[in-house]
């Protein structure tokens, strides 16, 4: 059984300092287990001893690549297809609906999926427009994430059985879904709906929108304060009047009732952009 080397202290530091200077994550002081956890396949794969000599690497050679990939290892990549139905069944009986109505001569609509992961929250909302009758309009759904390497995986549509048992309704296995080897491939017609790129939640976002819904779910959680009010305004930003920001379970919104009014639809909690 493999024994872990104790993290130095100062590469404890290090460590923290590093992946909050180049994600925003505030990673505690007692999250040992997540280093160990996250790293330890970095330095088995570069042949080295220890995670203490993976910051002795970092901090000799400041090689961008590895360190780039420290960064995206300690990011949390949790998700699946239609996670809080709540708020998709908001979207469904109120927004989509509105929608209809205040867009149905124009027949475009843009939305934003900002910490989309391996790409089921973005494919889920796709799914949904076409069930819902949207699939003769310009859809355009906006898939981003820090982490390359998960945007990669949701750019191929394909998943594991595992993960068509988590949200995913039969139904719309069937239909929009096909068998590819021991995995599932996502339907061309959904992912021609979505475009995936890397984006630092951190940086000016207000050359993306308008966008009428955006996604920023489980995202805000491992943020400072100050970095939590800065990314609500600029979601706001990004979104039409009257747009909604759709946030995580456990998430509030920092200063939002400056840019938002807060909302209860269909028992999911949504701010609606003013």
């Amino acid at each position: 059984m493999e024994t872990l080397a104790e993290i130095f202290t100062d590469n404890y530091r290090f460590l923290q300092q590093h992946v909050y200077s180049h994600s925003g994550i505030v990673l505690d002081h007692d999250k040992h287990y997540l280093f160990e956890s996250r790293l330890m396949p970095i330095v088995r794969q570069l042949g080295l001893g220890s995670i203490n000599d993976l910051c002795s690497l970092l901090l000799k050679t400041k090689e961008t690549a590895l360190g780039r990939q420290v960064v995206e290892a300690m990011t949390t990549n949790e998700t699946y297809f239609f996670r809080d139905p709540a708020q998709y069944e908001a979207i469904r009986t109120v927004l989509l609906p509105e929608l209809r109505q205040s867009k149905g001569d124009q027949k475009k609509l843009r939305f934003w999926s900002a910490a989309s992961s391996s790409g089921q929250e973005a494919y889920s909302l796709a799914m949904l427009l076409l069930e819902e009758g949207f699939g003769d309009w310009n859809i355009q759904i906006y898939g981003t994430d820090f982490s390359s390497q998960v945007l990669e995986s949701a750019r191929t549509g394909k998943y594991r059985q595992i993960d068509m048992n988590r949200g995913l309704p039969s139904p719309l296995l069937a239909r929009h879904f096909r068998r590819s080897g021991l995995d599932w491939q996502v339907s061309d017609r959904v992912r021609q709906m979505v475009t995936f790129e890397t984006l630092d939640l951190r940086k000016s976002l207000r050359t993306l929108g308008p966008f009428d819904l955006v996604f920023c779910r489980n995202v805000m959680i491992y943020f400072d304060t100050q970095t939590k009010k800065n990314l609500i305004q600029e979601l706001h930003g990004t979104l039409f009047r009257h747009g909604w920001l759709l946030l995580g379970g456990a998430e509030t919104a920092f200063g939002a009732e400056q840019w938002f009014d807060k909302q209860t639809v269909q028992g999911a909690t949504l701010y609606v952009a003013h």
